[in-house]
């Protein structure tokens, strides 16, 4: 399995860094990617990342007012350490309506690097996911993860349609919204993520990248199908997504 979002940067998970990524390979685990969410956040996924069983994405959070410029020009000179730009995107839930017109002008900036640099983009998109979806698609965006789309069904599937990707976290397990999405989408559309230390199978528990086991088990269960197509359709579509060695 291979976790295609997480957080090793967060204390809850950086204060016992060998421990988690030990639980991880016990799991079966093969590969993480951990993701920034502001420019000293990509300093610090940079040095944890050791690119055999770390990768680094590199982003800035919609909600995060900092120099935009900063982080692309970090994201261009770590070209060749790097597997996707993100998590970038929209965040309608904590940027209030005057901060939208930003976000959006932030968010065309993260994709054109992306197109530039032929680097997949991971997506946050918090009560934006339709806005996130019709951007991507203006901008002839073909490599997209949507990690932890809370949108509907319908707006995913336009996304899907696009041959954008969703990654499942563990949080699948008790919400309504996400067992839809699993139910509806194509296996060939989907991928495992923990969100690490968030979105956990326990609302308010500090959640470990292991746990995309669950993520797995819980879609083999809602598709009935066996747990090993899930492991190896979400495993062999993030290999090639973020051209990720065996």
């Amino acid at each position: 399995m291979i976790d295609v979002h997480c957080h090793l940067t967060e204390h809850a998970l950086a204060s016992n860094l060998d421990q988690v990524l030990e639980e991880a390979r016990k799991t079966g685990i093969t590969h993480l990617i951990t993701s920034g969410t502001s420019y000293e956040d990509d300093l610090r996924v940079l040095e944890v990342a050791d690119n055999k069983y770390v990768s680094a994405s590199l982003g800035l959070m919609p909600y995060y007012n900092e120099d935009p410029e900063k982080v692309v020009e970090l994201i261009k000179v770590s070209r060749d350490k790097i597997v996707a730009v993100g998590e970038v995107g929209l965040d309608y839930y904590l940027g209030n309506a005057g901060d939208r017109e930003r976000q959006i002008k932030v968010f065309t900036l993260m994709i054109e690097t992306a197109r530039d640099l032929d680097l997949p983009l991971v997506i946050h998109s918090r009560s934006a996911g339709k806005y996130a979806i019709d951007l991507l698609i203006k901008h002839g965006v073909e490599k997209a993860v949507m990690h932890a789309f809370d949108g509907s069904v319908g707006h995913a599937m336009r996304g899907a349609e696009k041959g954008y990707f969703f990654s499942i976290p563990p949080s699948v397990i008790r919400s309504e919204q996400k067992q839809k999405l699993v139910k509806r989408l194509k296996l060939e559309n989907l991928l495992l993520e923990s969100d690490a230390p968030s979105l956990g199978p326990e609302k308010g528990v500090i959640n470990h990248p292991k746990n995309i086991a669950l993520s797995a088990q819980f879609i083999a269960r809602l598709k009935n199908i066996s747990l090993d197509k899930v492991v190896e359709a979400t495993t062999e579509s993030a290999l090639h997504l973020f051209k990720i060695n065996r």
